[in-house]
C-alpha cells in the first residue's frame, strides 16, 4: 500500500526586534521569537514595517524598527535592564543585536562624500558605492582593572554609576597606547595612584554601545587617592570582607572583585 508522508510545516525563521537602544522582550525576558509567533501575536504587518533586516546567523534575523510601537504583551526594554537576567550567552547575543542596529543608525551616510551607504549581503558591512569605502561595526577597546593592596582593593563610584554602587576603574585606550599603558594612565588620571605588576584577567564585550573591555589586575605601588571630580565621585580602599555594593558577577568588574574575595577566603 502506498503511504503519503504528512506535510511538514516550514521551519519558521527566528528574529530579534530592536528600536534604537531597546529590545523587544516578553514577560519572561525572552527576546528571540519565531516570525510566525510574532505574526500571530502582533499581526503580519509588524515585520514588514522594519527599517532594515540583518542576518545574525543562518536562521536568526535582526529587525530594526523605526518606532517603538505598542506590541501588546511584549515590551521594549533597555539592554541594561537585562543585565543579570539573561545568561551570558544570551546577553552577548542581545548586545550584538543592539550594536549592529546602533552601527547602522550612525553610519547611514559615507563620512567622505555623504552618499547613502548600502548594506552588504556578504557580511556586517556598509558600502559607499561612490567612494568604494567599506564601513564595519565599530568596536572601541577599553581597559578595566582591579587594584589590590594586600587584603584591600580600590573601588570607585563614577559619575555615571547608580548610587551607591562602587566598581573597578576603567577607561578607553588612546591612540598609540597598548592596553597596559592605558590602564596605568587611567588609574593615575582618575585617582592619582601608581600601579604595577599588571596581569591580564580576561575580556568581555560591553554593548553600551560598542566596547570591548580588556581586564587586568594590578598591585598598588604608591600615591594617595585624589579623585578627578569630572570622572569619579568617590574612591576608597575596601577590605575584602567589608565591600560596598558592587556590580554583579556576570559583569567583568564583578568577576574581578569576586575572584579577589575568593582568593582571600
Amino acid at each position: 500500500m502506498e503511504t503519503t508522508s504528512p506535510a511538514l510545516e516550514p521551519v519558521s525563521q527566528q528574529c530579534v526586534l530592536v528600536h534604537q537602544n531597546k529590545i523587544l522582550v516578553d514577560s519572561e525576558s525572552r527576546f528571540i521569537f519565531s516570525e510566525a509567533e510574532l505574526s500571530r501575536a502582533l499581526g503580519s504587518s509588524l515585520l514588514s514595517h522594519a527599517a532594515e533586516r540583518f542576518s545574525l546567523s543562518e536562521r536568526l534575523f535582526l529587525y530594526r524598527l523605526p518606532s517603538a510601537q505598542d506590541c501588546g504583551e511584549f515590551v521594549w526594554v533597555r539592554l541594561r535592564e537585562l543585565l543579570g537576567v539573561l545568561s551570558e550567552a544570551n546577553f552577548q547575543l542581545a548586545g550584538r543585536a543592539i550594536q549592529i542596529s546602533h552601527w547602522h543608525m550612525t553610519h547611514r551616510y559615507c563620512g567622505r562624500c555623504g552618499s547613502p551607504t548600502v548594506i552588504s549581503d556578504e557580511e556586517f558591512r556598509l558600502d559607499c558605492e561612490q567612494c568604494e569605502i567599506n564601513y564595519f561595526p565599530r568596536i572601541s577597546p577599553c581597559v578595566i582593572g582591579l587594584i589590590t593592596r594586600g587584603e584591600e582593593c580600590l573601588l570607585a563610584r563614577g559619575v555615571r554609576h547608580p548610587e551607591p554602587m562602587f566598581s573597578t576603574l576603567a577607561g578607553f585606550i588612546e591612540v598609540g597606547e597598548n592596553a597596559e599603558q592605558a590602564f596605568v594612565r587611567e588609574v593615575k588620571e582618575e585617582v592619582s595612584v601608581h600601579v604595577h605588576k599588571l596581569q591580564y584577567a580576561g575580556s568581555q564585550p560591553w554593548p553600551f554601545p560598542g566596547q570591548l573591555m580588556i581586564a587586568f589586575t594590578a598591585e598598588y605601588l604608591s600615591g594617595e587617592i585624589v579623585i578627578d571630580p569630572k570622572e569619579i565621585v568617590e574612591a576608597k580602599w575596601f577590605h575584602y570582607d567589608n565591600l560596598p555594593l558592587v556590580p554583579p558577577e556576570h559583569s567583568i568588574a564583578g568577576r574581578l572583585i569576586q575572584s579577589f574575595v575568593r582568593s582571600h577566603r
